[in-house]
């Protein structure tokens, strides 16, 4: 951190020198607003770099805590970089941040950061939501795949057996049938990731438009159709109020012999208590759990000890390495905003009420 910052002040230093010779250089004022760990994670060594070029960053990378502690810190700031930890913008926080003009969020969801006071003042903001879908996509195909060949059910009866199970039959990545719930960002890229398989792809999305559909190669269906149809389903959608407690234990009684589940978006969306009793009753059936409501579960959950049920920690989206894509994708939306182009991924006060 201290390395970066001297780093920065020299890079300023001598901007400020070149610019007798060049005629004045007006940068924008900015800073980092975010927790630690994540700032590491997400603005690699070389966008810091290409930052400092374009934005005279003029303090320390501060966190929430710092910023509630020390708030003057904010007066000249025009630009934000956030990402996860970053601090609620509300009338407060803008009452001591006067010249904001942009928010550049580098992770997915900004409903942690954003207020109706932030989108009243007029302040842009964009989110590395793109980015973020990339993993989450990747995740999900990693598990349609490993479904389709019903590689958890065997798996974990030898680990829980001690000995092979008999092969009984798989559907298989060939001629089976994939259903999607929601074709939002990742929902979409999930899709175009499936047409190198030779499978049938259906969904559920009550505002995707037959044509768009047809584009991704996909069949609409109803809700319904998709758990009774699909040899896997992947639920991709925003937790919404109107969304809380969509996927019930109605649906999973619905499901194919050997049909698999995949959660990547929230758990709030699915009525868990009704779908333990009916994997309880249904040990055909394999659920892939990255999420869940609470997260995680609660002790004694029948998630922890249920065969049909692999829980992972709400690792599809972006970890470690791959947080660095987020930060590109900032740095790419700066030099958008700078030059006057139109952003990529900006949010809008109607686009965040739509979005998870």
């Amino acid at each position: 951190m201290i390395k970066y910052w001297e780093g920065c002040q020299i890079h300023t230093a001598l901007q400020k020198n070149n610019s007798k010779f060049k005629g004045e250089i007006t940068m924008l004022k900015g800073l980092y607003i975010l927790n630690e760990s994540a700032f590491k994670d997400i603005y690699g060594q070389a966008e810091q770099e290409e930052i400092a070029k374009l934005v005279d960053i003029y303090a320390p990378p501060q966190t929430a805590q710092s910023v509630k502690e020390n708030p003057s810190v904010l007066r000249d700031a025009e630009v934000i970089f956030s990402g996860w930890g970053g601090p609620k913008m509300d009338e407060d926080f803008l009452a001591h941040a006067p010249n904001l003009k942009a928010v550049f969020y580098g992770a997915g969801s900004v409903k942690g950061i954003v207020t109706d006071a932030l989108w009243d003042r007029g302040v842009i903001v964009t989110s590395a939501y793109a980015a973020n879908a990339i993993p989450v996509a990747e995740y999900t195909i990693s598990q349609i795949l490993f479904c389709l060949k019903r590689g958890w059910h065997f798996a974990l009866y030898i680990k829980r057996e001690g000995k092979y199970p008999k092969r009984d039959w798989v559907p298989g990545a060939y001629g089976s049938t994939v259903g999607i719930i929601s074709l939002g960002m990742i929902g979409r890229r999930v899709c175009r990731l499936l047409r190198n398989f030779d499978l049938k792809v259906i969904a559920y999305d009550p505002f995707v438009k037959p044509e768009e559909a047809q584009q991704l190669g996909v069949e609409l269906c109803s809700l319904d159709d998709v758990f009774k149809r699909a040899d896997v389903v992947s639920l991709h959608t925003p937790w919404l109020k109107e969304t809380e407690g969509m996927i019930t234990g109605r649906h999973f009684e619905l499901m194919k012999p050997n049909a698999s589940f995949i959660n990547t978006a929230r758990g709030a969306i699915v009525r868990e208590n009704e779908i333990i009793e009916v994997l309880k009753r249904r040990p055909d059936i394999q659920v892939v759990l990255d999420v869940t409501y609470p997260e995680p579960p609660e002790p004694g959950s029948p998630l922890y000890t249920l065969p049909n049920v692999i829980l992972t920690p709400h690792i599809a989206g972006s970890l470690c390495k791959e947080c660095n894509r987020m930060g590109r994708y900032m740095v790419d939306e700066l030099k958008r905003y700078i030059n006057g182009e139109p952003l990529q991924w900006q949010i809008t006060r109607e686009k965040i009420a739509i979005m998870a």
